[in-house]
């Protein structure tokens, strides 16, 4: 079966589709309401392949109709160009994006990625909407608009801490201590063998805990000393983060709550994005990771819980999905957010 695809959407590519993040990216984008997918790429022995029939569907929820008959293609500059993409979303391995971002984004496309590979690069931005949506316009210290460029999401731990602090900046946070509990999805497929996994606990996940201070600065917009422990648990989907912060000021119970109500951000093209970025939860017993793709958007709303003050600032507990807030939901956001700035430039 052959899809003919819409003349009124932004066809756009997902290269590594059959991975877990790309497989989110095209469960995300399969019913776009501005782009449409038009190319996926796996590996050379993939080429031809059809996602319904050869490909191991990952996710909780069903494949989407549309992505049933669509084939798989190799990677090729002139596969994109024959089918008229400028946006390429990336859940490529770190070491395979090191090498073809940088020629897609001068061969002229625009690259949002999941990769972590250029995240720190000054020139590249790294966003989540709602803190740093006005990071988009480094995007011209790459030579946009004669140029391509490459826009970052964060890491998938940082995306959550990053939501839940942004809010609490007014009251003069000095340190950020935080233990995460990183779900298995978290390392890809096949990731953690199942005799490691299952039962047990594994209190290292290698060059995690140095990226979560380094991408909460620069999201954040200045330096915030953080101090990480991040574990890998046996939980398929989302990531809970136990958190710490020392502040300036001593805000109540109440203060904190109402700032985390309170935040948002107000841009109606950015369909990805939920109308609120953060739940707070009275019920001690949440958040949880079985909810990780509940609201709606699914699996775009951090939850938080276990508001408690301390002698020098509060504590708290939250939750966020690995594969959609802190990977390609966050990702597809950043397109869209692109759209919302320089439409006029697809």
């Amino acid at each position: 079966m052959m899809h003919s695809f819409s003349s009124d959407k932004i066809p756009v590519a997902v290269l590594g589709a059959t991975g877990i993040v790309g497989q989110a990216f095209c469960l995300l984008l399969a019913d776009h309401p501005v782009f449409e997918l038009a190319c996926l790429t796996g590996s050379d022995s993939r080429a031809n392949q059809i996602f319904s029939r050869d490909i191991n569907w990952h996710l909780p929820l069903a494949m989407p109709d549309y992505l049933k008959d669509l084939p798989l293609s190799c990677f090729s500059m002139d596969e994109l160009s024959r089918k008229n993409i400028k946006i390429v979303f990336c859940a490529l391995p770190t070491d395979v994006a090191k090498e073809i971002e940088p020629k897609l984004r001068d061969s002229g496309y625009f690259v949002f990625s999941n990769a972590g590979v250029n995240r720190l690069s000054l020139e590249v931005p790294l966003i989540i909407p709602e803190i740093n949506a006005s990071s988009i316009s480094l995007i011209g210290k790459q030579g946009f608009p004669q140029n391509g460029f490459v826009v970052c999401n964060s890491n998938c731990a940082v995306s959550g801490l990053a939501l839940a602090v942004a809010p609490l900046i007014k009251f003069g946070i000095k340190k950020v201590i935080v233990a995460t509990y990183q779900s298995l999805s978290g390392a890809g497929y096949p990731g953690v063998a199942s005799l490691d996994a299952l039962g047990n606990i594994i209190p290292f996940i290698p060059g995690e805990e140095d990226k979560i201070g380094v991408e909460l600065s620069k999201i954040i917009g200045h330096e915030i000393p953080v101090s990480a422990t991040c574990v890998r648990v046996p939980v398929l989907f989302g990531h809970t983060e136990a958190v710490w912060i020392e502040c300036e000021q001593r805000p109540s119970e109440k203060d904190i709550i109402r700032s985390w109500n309170e935040f948002s951000y107000n841009d109606a093209s950015l369909k990805t994005l939920p109308d609120k970025p953060l739940t707070y939860h009275e019920n001690s017993n949440y958040p949880q990771p079985r909810t990780a793709f509940h609201g709606n958007p699914f699996g775009m709303t951090v939850e938080i819980g276990r508001l408690q003050t301390t002698p020098d600032g509060f504590k708290f507990v939250l939750m966020v999905n690995n594969l959609i807030r802190g990977a390609a939901g966050g990702s597809v956001a950043n397109a869209e957010l692109f759209v919302s700035r320089y439409g006029e430039c697809l």
